[in-house]
């Protein structure tokens, strides 16, 4: 197909079993699935925000996804479901789903409808919002479903079409192709402005209308139901009266217009939504609202085969849809998320979990980076992101489905405590205090001074804050002459962790005697992610003299220093950043040091050009800039150094370069070669989502590469998956890209240590040592000496005899390891290994998989020696 869109583009937890019969092909699982209700919350009279966690196994791998879903009674005459858009409800305007719930009024709602991503932001299909028709359906292109509530409060999923006519004040007539429609191509490839005729109303909320170069425009002004002007092969600088609409018409409709249409004469307009299966016209006061979709899901309460091509919505996304009970009186409005605590959904799975949340009917709304959730959480005016965002970033979309409050004031009817419900120890957490009416609608507070208490002497209060000095969970309660209200607490410890990482401000170097700002930033198994106080960890520096007070990093010295390892930990789980020490080489920066730089592109039909400009400083960078309109599969435009890569000296560690940011969500990569030949693509940045310069870097360290190394390329890639959230085109500047290097001199020597099962024997670099404790096998996983292994390779072991735990830390990889206990945790994440650490004759034995897939060694394993080889 052809397209530039975005269509390519509560308290009590229960546990669901269910199976499915689909037609369409679905994941071979090797367990029944499950989905699990983590909370309930109420969001407005008539609207429960419910978050479910669904766990599955996908290509023979448990996998866990979060998905939240929003129940909307529709018998409820306190709550409706509508359409947000643009500002204040005009198109051609794009916001976040948060500001357009903001602006609107809604209390809750999710992006909505797909879109061209290069044209003005408008939907691709219809769109209803209070009754009034904003856009309407394409004509020409087949299977896109759109959501609707009737007048009634029916809720209908369906495929629409539209049909309309022009009917001048001489009798002739001719078809009108939609309102408010951006260009699209049809089916067939024809392009939908090409002989068309479009009205745009006071919806359209800028002078152009859908102007791409593929047809010559002619436009007629009407106004109260008569042409006040008429553009011939031209256009109207204006935007569309509020007392009457503006006509776009190019080729056919254009010669109908010249002919049959003069200034000051009556025109006629007639149009309705059809329905493509059975061809009824709806008057146009059927529907309260309605927005579009791609592909049905869930029909009938089964998974049904997709009625478009889903090839471009592929991969395990985030994902968004809507959907409604059997009954008919319950809206599920869904997203599931894809993150780093989430897995995302396929399509096929999330048809899946369509189906195990109660939906007889549901399609696809646009999904992966524009998922996007928000809520305004029970007794606040705020409204708040709901869900975990693919890229973290919320996303400019064309449209959103929101939930809306239609109840008048009410009395008070309860009280809310507000505040981290996730605590750390020894972190003070504001609350606050508010009250919501008997509709669940937020009340003003003032004056409300409440008592605070809280259970299973957990932790003390300083004015409405509070502080946790001890693990475990307790009650939070606030109370007044008017009521009180609690909320359950919980201080997280080391299993409610999924990772955590430490940052350092500022450059990639250190100096004896400076002080560098560090900031820990961990993410609970629940997904939220917050930064940590300093009162709540505990430090470790290694490699230099120095260390942290208050989360600042204080260098002593740094005499005969490599490279400093900065630990931070909480209630033991580990994340270490290490920070090279020697200098930072300037490489290229067009100005007194760079290379020879030429273009490369792939695929062919790309377009890229790689130049010398002036930046804002008045100094050299260079400009890469890029055309992914055409081709198929990834996309990307290169800067290549020398004619196919630039050798380094020494032994980088690091790589730190400038970027002028296009904002267009592609990747930036580098390319480095070592001396194996080995590639290594070495990620600078996931989303290019900024503006203006920033520094970015990537850690060298830890590849597992063999000097010396090559700098092919800089390059900006866009990725297949995904390809329709990016920008086509754009154009980004390099500058000041340096090395950092942690030793001038030359590299240590390679050790290679070898051992074999039951054998007490080892040897490293050909020499022969006695082992205490031979390496065993365990389940069909082999079990090393953790100490003797680490140690022979240039690995630091550390030991704690009060949690028995073994740290092994080497370059800028750190693993922590419990003995009896599958978690561990490697760089800052958790890890599961398939057999625990043990303790064997006083001795830490630990899987080698584990060791090898986390520090970056190199194991090979002779079978018939039933022996390894580590390096």
């Amino acid at each position: 197909m052809r397209f530039t869109s975005k269509l390519w583009r509560t308290t009590l937890a229960f546990v669901v079993a269910f199976q499915v019969v689909a037609s369409t092909p679905l994941p071979t699982f090797a367990a029944e699935p499950s989905v699990t209700l983590k909370s309930e919350n109420i969001l407005t009279s008539g609207a429960v925000m419910k978050r479910y966690v669904w766990k599955f196994t996908r290509n023979n791998k448990q996998v866990t996804a979060n998905a939240n879903v929003i129940e909307v009674d529709l018998t409820n005459p306190y709550v409706k479901l509508d359409v947000m858009s643009g500002k204040t409800t005009t198109l051609t305007d794009k916001q976040t789903v948060m500001t357009m719930a903001k602006e609107s009024g809604a209390v809750a709602g999710v992006n909505g409808d797909f879109f061209n991503t290069q044209a003005e932001g408008v939907p691709l299909g219809p769109q209803i919002t209070n009754g009034q028709i904003i856009t309407s359906p394409v004509n020409n292109m087949k299977g896109l479903y759109a959501f609707g509530v009737t007048k009634d409060n029916k809720p209908v999923i369906d495929l629409f079409a539209f049909q309309g006519t022009i009917k001048a004040s001489n009798g002739a007539a001719f078809d009108l192709g939609g309102i408010n429609k951006t260009y699209y191509w049809f089916d067939d490839g024809t392009h939908s402005h090409k002989d068309g005729l479009f009205m745009y109303t006071e919806a359209w909320g800028q002078v152009e209308r859908s102007n791409d170069g593929q047809s010559t425009p002619t436009e007629v002004l009407v106004q109260d139901g008569v042409i006040k002007q008429i553009a011939v092969n031209s256009v109207i600088k204006q935007v569309p009266p509020a007392n009457g609409y503006i006509l776009r018409a190019a080729g056919k409709s254009a010669e109908f217009v010249k002919t049959n249409l003069k200034v000051g004469e009556k025109l006629t307009s007639n149009y309705a939504f059809t329905n493509q299966r059975t061809g009824a016209v709806y008057p146009n006061d059927t529907f309260k609202m309605m927005i579009g979709g791609h592909s049905i899901l869930v029909d009938g309460g089964k998974a049904t085969t997709f009625s478009r091509d889903v090839s471009s919505l592929g991969g395990y996304r985030s994902r968004t849809g809507v959907g409604y009970s059997k009954d008919m009186k319950t809206a599920y409005v869904v997203t599931a998320d894809k993150n780093d605590n989430s897995a995302g959904m396929s399509l096929q799975e999330f048809q899946k979990f369509l189906i195990a949340i109660g939906a007889n009917k549901a399609m696809n709304l646009d999904g992966g980076g524009s998922t996007q959730m928000v809520e305004r959480p029970l007794g606040t005016t705020n409204i708040q992101l709901a869900n975990q965002t693919e890229y973290g970033s919320q996303r400019i979309v064309v449209n959103g489905l929101g939930v809306f409050s239609t109840a008048p004031k009410g009395q008070v009817k309860s009280l809310v405590v507000k505040g981290d419900t996730e605590l750390f120890l020894n972190e003070k957490s504001s609350y606050t205090f508010s009250a919501y009416d008997t509709y669940y609608n937020p009340m003003a507070s003032n004056g409300i001074q409440p008592q605070w208490q809280v259970t299973n002497g957990l932790g003390k209060f300083e004015g409405n804050s509070f502080i946790p000095t001890k693990f475990g969970s307790g009650k939070l309660t606030a109370s007044s002459g008017e009521g009180s209200s609690s909320l359950d607490v919980k201080v997280i410890r080391r299993a409610d962790l999924s990772s955590m990482k430490v940052t350092k401000s500022g450059g990639p170097g250190l100096a004896a005697g400076g002080s560098y700002n560090l900031t820990v930033s961990a993410t609970t198994k629940s997904g939220k992610t917050k930064q940590l106080s300093p009162a709540s960890l505990q430090w470790e520096v290694l490699g230099i003299k120095g260390e942290v007070k208050d989360g600042v990093l204080h260098v002593e010295s740094l005499e005969g220093a490599k490279n400093a390892q900065v630990i931070a930990r909480y209630d033991g789980f580990s994340s270490m950043v290490s920070i090279p020490i020697g200098n930072e080489s300037m490489w290229y920066n067009l100005d007194d040091k760079s290379v020879l730089t030429n273009t490369d592109k792939y695929p062919a039909e790309v377009e890229a050009k790689a130049s010398i400009v002036k930046n804002e400083a008045g100094n050299n960078s260079l400009q890469l800039a890029y055309d992914f309109t055409k081709g198929k599969g990834n996309k990307a435009a290169y800067a290549v150094f020398n004619t196919n890569g630039a050798q380094l000296y020494g032994y980088p560690q690091a790589i730190n370069l400038r970027v002028k940011g296009d904002e267009s969500e592609n990747w930036l990569r580098a390319e480095i070669i070592d001396a194996n030949g080995k590639k290594e693509l070495v990620e600078l940045a996931k989303n290019i989502n900024w503006q203006g310069w920033k520094s970015v870097s990537a850690n060298l360290s830890g590849l597992n590469l063999k000097y010396p190394l090559t700098i092919r390329s800089i390059y900006v890639v866009n990725p297949e998956q995904g390809q329709d959230e990016r920008a086509l085109q754009g154009k980004i500047e390099l500058d000041d890209i340096s090395f950092s290097y942690p030793d001038y001199g030359t590299a240590g020597s390679m050790s290679k240590v070898k051992l074999q099962i039951g054998s007490k024997t080892a040897t490293v670099d050909g020499k022969t040592y006695a082992l205490e404790q031979a390496p065993i096998n365990d389940a069909g996983n082999t079990l090393v000496p953790i100490r003797f292994v680490s140690e022979a390779l240039g690995a630091k072991v550390l030991w704690n005899q009060e949690e028995l735990r073994a740290t092994v830390v080497k370059n800028s990889n750190i693993v922590d390891m419990w003995n009896n206990q599958l978690d561990l945790i490697a760089d800052g994440k958790r890890v599961t290994a398939e057999v625990p650490p043990r303790i064997v004759n006083n001795l830490t034995m630990v899987p080698l998989r584990i060791i090898t897939e986390n520090l970056g060694w190199k194991v090979t394993w002779n079978q018939q020696e039933q022996s390894v080889t580590l390096q």
